[in-house]
Order: structure tokens, then C-alpha cells, then sequence
């Protein structure tokens, strides 16, 4: 009996146990939460017009037989002096530096009640021209995104902004170190990655294009390039000499 006592007391005399703090959990932290949330399902199914219009946007590579279309879309604009004006077989020489944005037209559902039937339905989907770019090679220092222009009916639906970045990814797949334009809306051009520039930086524009363009003492175009300014000049007159620049007959020369 005693011992079972003893036994008794012993236990009786431990300390209770401490209960476990349960673990730990960290704040959460305010910008992940920001990037995890869920956007709301009326901004997730709910794509806007503009979205819905890019969605229906075809950019490709023009083929000899768009040179109508660019031409005649191109040519609009060359009386005031926004384009230069371009005739119809330097088009189709030159075809191969163009790209064009189109719009799939689908075909209206069959009319099975019509009464000459199937001779009555139109045509299988078609594409609407919207409009045209060029990227023009001098050579792997520079290139020139040109002829930029969309349909009036086609502004707004982003065709501009897709040729642009179509553009700019050819350049890439050339390695091309340098990408200029000129152009009056240079604020729209900000948004890709051009920067003012100086236009005496990029001869090889201004000996193909400048020195025969009408407007070439009353320029009101702004030179623009992404990347570094290019130091190397492939054309232009030999007599011209600017020590700053690699002349084409050096490389030639070099290159023997």
C-alpha cells in the first residue's frame, strides 16, 4: 500500500504539460498576393473590342500579287508628301521587303431556302487588305522599317502596332544591329523602342531615299533608330569622304 502511495505521488508531482504552440504562419506577402489574385470573370470573359478586332488580324509576308493593294494604298498618301511615291514595278521588284495585315472576312452562313441554292451562296472566307509595312536592308549595321500605312477604316484596330513588331522581328532574325524610320508621329514610335536620332548618323537613308525626295530642303520628318547608331556606310557618293565612317571599298578591299 505504501509503495502504491509513493507510486501516486510521484506522478501527481510532474509538472503539466506545456501545451504546443501551434506553427507559425508568415503574413502574406502583399505583392505576391497582388500577382495570384484571380482577375474578376468579367475581365476574364470579357475580352475587349480591340482584343477581339487584333484576334481576327492576319501579318504576312506580302506575295507578288498584293503589290496592287500597296500600291495603290501607299500611292494615297504620296501627294502630300507623308509616303514616297513608289510605281508599280519597283513594288514587285522590291515585294519580298514587305508585309501586310489583313482581316479575315468570313463567308455569311448558306441560305438553304434561297431559290437558285448553292449558285446564290458567296464565296469561301476571304481577307480584307488593312494595310503595309517594309523593312529595307542596307546591310547587317542597318535597316528601315518604311511605307508604314493602314487604311483609314482600319485605324484603331491595332494592325499598325502588329506590322511594327512583325518588322522588328525580321530585323532580329537578320541580327540587324540597327532599325531606323523617319516619320511626323515620332510619340507613336516611342512605345517600340525608338529614340530621336540624327539623320547625318545614317548616310546610307539619305543617299537612297533623301537627295531625290521633294521635300528635301523642307523636311518636317523626324529621324528615329532603335539600337546603336550605326558607323558604317555602304552607299552614297565615293567622293564624299567622312573619316568616321567604314567606306564600302575598305571592306571590299580588306575582304581580298
Amino acid at each position: 500500500m505504501v509503495s502504491f502511495l509513493k507510486f501516486l505521488f510521484k506522478h501527481n508531482d510532474r509538472e503539466p504539460a506545456k501545451p504546443v504552440p501551434a506553427p507559425a504562419i508568415p503574413a502574406p506577402d502583399p505583392i505576391q498576393a497582388l500577382a495570384t489574385t484571380p482577375e474578376p470573370a468579367t475581365q476574364r470573359n470579357s475580352p475587349s473590342a480591340q482584343d477581339s478586332a487584333q484576334d481576327d488580324i492576319l501579318i504576312r509576308k506580302a506575295r507578288v500579287q498584293d503589290a496592287r493593294n500597296i500600291y495603290d494604298l501607299v500611292n494615297s498618301l504620296s501627294g502630300d508628301g507623308t509616303l514616297l511615291r513608289r510605281n508599280y514595278a519597283e513594288l514587285c521588284e522590291n515585294i519580298r521587303d514587305f508585309t501586310i495585315a489583313e482581316r479575315l472576312i468570313p463567308a455569311p452562313p448558306i441560305d438553304e431556302d434561297h431559290p437558285l441554292g448553292i449558285y446564290a451562296q458567296p464565296p469561301d472566307d476571304r481577307y480584307e487588305f488593312l494595310g503595309c509595312g517594309a523593312l529595307h536592308l542596307y546591310g547587317p549595321h542597318l535597316a528601315e522599317v518604311r511605307s508604314i500605312v493602314v487604311k483609314p477604316e482600319a485605324k484603331g484596330l491595332g494592325a499598325g502596332g502588329q506590322l511594327i513588331r512583325a518588322l522588328l522581328e525580321e530585323a532580329a532574325d537578320h541580327s540587324i544591329m540597327s532599325v531606323c524610320l523617319f516619320t511626323r508621329i515620332p510619340e507613336f514610335f516611342d512605345h517600340f523602342g525608338f529614340r530621336v536620332a540624327n539623320r547625318e548618323a545614317m548616310p546610307d537613308k539619305i543617299y537612297k531615299d533623301c537627295q531625290t525626295c521633294p521635300r528635301l530642303y523642307a523636311c518636317d520628318e523626324v529621324a528615329m533608330v532603335r539600337g546603336p547608331l550605326p558607323n558604317i556606310a555602304v552607299l552614297g557618293p565615293s567622293k564624299i569622304q567622312r573619316p568616321e565612317l567604314i567606306q564600302i571599298g575598305q571592306l571590299a578591299t580588306a575582304a581580298r
